[in-house]
C-alpha cells in the first residue's frame, strides 16, 4: 500500500495527536507498549522452551545415544553377532556395548543410589568436554578407577583420589546366605553433564570392571546406537527390530523419553496460545484508539472529502496510522525479547539475590542453567501474527472514516 505525500502527511499528523487529544495519544501509547510486551513475551518464552527441549535432547541423546538394544533380563546373548549386525545397518554411525546397573555406593558413612555404567574407552572419552576435575585417561581396565557425576561427588563429600565402595547385592553365596559384593574404586575424574538426574547418580567405569563387579562374565546388558538423523531413528532401526524380535528390545530416544518430550510439546503449544492473547488484547487497544481518533477527526475528514480526498485516501490514512502502532510495537518487542534472552541468566541470578529464593532448581528443571534457542521460523511467525492482527484491527475504524458523509457532518457548520 503506497501512500501519496498528502496521505502520508495526514497519517503522521494523526499518529501524533495534539494537546487536546492527549487521551487518544495515551491509549495509542498503551497499545504500542502492549504489543511490545506481548511480542517480547512470546519470543522469550518460546525461545526458552525451544532451548530447554534442545538442551535436554542434546544431553540425553549425547550420553545415551539415539537408541538401545536391550536383552531380556538384562542379558544380551550372542551380543558380538548383534553388535556386528547393528554396525552394518545403513544409517547407523556408532554402536557400542554397554552395561548399566543401579547399585549402591558408600563413602565416609554416606550411602547413595548410583547408576553404574560400563563403557568402552572410546565411549568414556566422549565425556572429555564435560570433565571438570581429574583425568579420564586413568580409567583403564583393572585399574579400579571410576568417574562420577559432580552432584554425586558433592552429595557424598568425595573428591579426586578418594575411594568409594560400590555394593552389588548379588554377591557370593555362603552357608549363611548371600554376601553382597563390595569393591572399592578410586575417583579419577568428576564430570558434569548438566542434567541433574545424571550428575547425581552416574558412576562410569571400563566395561571390563563393570563385568567383574556384576559377575556377568563376558556378557553385556545392552548396545548403544547412534544414527545419522535422530528424527528418523525409528525408520533406520526398523530392520533391526524385525531381526531381533524375541531376542531383544529396541528402544529409541523418542520411546524412552516419550512422556517428557510429549509434555514439553503440549506445554509449548499451550504457552503460545496463552501468550498470543496478550497480543490480541493489544490489538483491541489499537482498535479502540483508532475509533476514538476517527470520532475526534470527523470534521477534519469531512473537510478533506470536500477538498477532493477520496474514500480510498481516507482508508489508507487510518490503516497506516493504526498499522504503524502495531509495527513499532512489534519491532520494539523483538528488540526487548532478544536483549532479555541475552541477559537471561544474569536476570535469574539478580532476582534470586533480591528475593533470596532459588528460581532455577536443577533437581526440578533437569538442567543446571536456563537454556534458550531462538527459532527464526518461529520468530517470523510471531512477527507475521502481530502485524496481521494489527492490520485487521485498523479495518473497521478505517472503513468507518472512509464512509463519513461530508454533507451530514458540515450541514450545521
Amino acid at each position: 500500500m503506497i501512500l501519496s505525500p498528502f496521505e502520508w502527511t495526514i497519517a503522521k499528523r494523526y499518529m501524533l495527536p495534539g494537546r487536546g487529544e492527549a487521551f487518544i495519544a495515551m491509549v495509542a501509547g498503551i497499545s504500542l507498549v502492549a504489543v511490545m510486551l506481548g511480542v517480547a513475551a512470546l519470543v522469550i518464552v518460546m525461545s526458552v522452551m525451544n532451548g530447554f527441549r534442545a538442551e535436554l535432547m542434546d544431553k540425553i541423546v549425547g550420553l545415551n545415544g539415539h537408541a538401545i538394544v536391550q536383552g531380556y533380563g538384562g542379558r544380551l546373548p550372542q551380543w558380538q553377532d548383534v553388535l556386528k549386525d547393528v554396525r552394518e545397518t545403513p544409517g547407523v554411525t556408532r554402536a557400542s556395548p554397554l552395561i548399566e546397573q543401579p547399585l549402591l555406593a558408600t563413602y565416609n558413612g554416606r550411602v547413595e543410589a548410583v547408576l553404574v555404567r560400563g563403557n568402552l574407552p572410546e565411549d568414556i572419552q566422549r565425556l572429555a568436554d564435560k570433565n571438570v576435575l581429574g583425568n579420564l585417561d586413568a580409567l583403564q581396565p583393572g585399574a579400579q578407577k571410576v568417574a562420577v557425576g559432580s552432584r554425586l561427588a558433592q552429595n557424598m563429600g568425595a573428591r579426586i583420589g578418594d575411594t568409594i565402595t560400590i555394593i552389588n547385592p548379588q554377591g557370593r553365596s555362603t552357608p549363611f546366605g548371600t554376601v553382597p559384593r563390595e569393591i572399592g574404586y578410586e575417583i579419577a575424574a568428576i564430570f558434569e553433564i548438566g542434567i541433574y538426574d545424571y550428575d547425581q547418580a552416574f558412576v562410569v567405569m571400563p566395561i571390563e570392571d563393570a563385568q567383574t563387579l556384576l559377575l556377568t562374565g563376558d556378557q553385556i546388558g545392552m548396545i548403544e546406537i547412534t544414527t545419522e538423523n535422530p528424527d528418523t531413528v525409528g525408520e533406520t532401526l526398523a530392520p533391526i527390530r524385525g531381526r531381533l524380535q524375541g531376542q531383544a528390545i529396541v528402544s529409541d530416544w523418542k520411546t524412552i523419553n516419550s512422556s517428557l518430550f510429549e509434555a514439553l510439546a503440549v506445554e509449548r503449544v499451550a504457552m503460545f496460545v496463552v501468550l498470543s492473547i496478550i497480543v490480541l488484547v493489544a490489538v483491541f487497544n489499537i482498535l479502540s484508539s483508532l475509533i476514538m481518533l476517527v470520532r475526534a477527526k470527523t470534521r477534519d475528514i469531512a473537510i478533506m472529502r470536500t477538498m477532493g480526498a477520496t474514500r480510498r485516501s481516507i482508508l489508507k490514512i487510518f490503516v497506516t496510522a493504526g498499522f504503524l502502532i502495531g509495527a513499532l510495537g512489534t519491532g520494539a518487542g523483538l528488540a526487548l525479547g532478544f536483549v532479555a534472552l541475552a541477559f537471561r541468566q544474569s536476570a535469574v541470578r539478580g532476582v534470586e539475590a533480591i528475593t533470596g529464593q532459588e528460581l532455577w532448581d536443577p533437581s526440578i528443571r533437569f538442567l543446571t542453567t536456563l537454556p534458550a534457542r531462538t527459532d527464526p521460523a518461529e520468530v517470523t511467525t510471531i512477527v507475521i501474527m502481530a502485524l496481521v492482527l494489527s492490520f485487521l484491527a485498523t479495518l473497521y475504524p478505517a472503513f468507518k472514516a472512509a464512509s463519513t458523509d461530508p454533507v451530514q457532518v458540515l450541514r450545521y457548520e
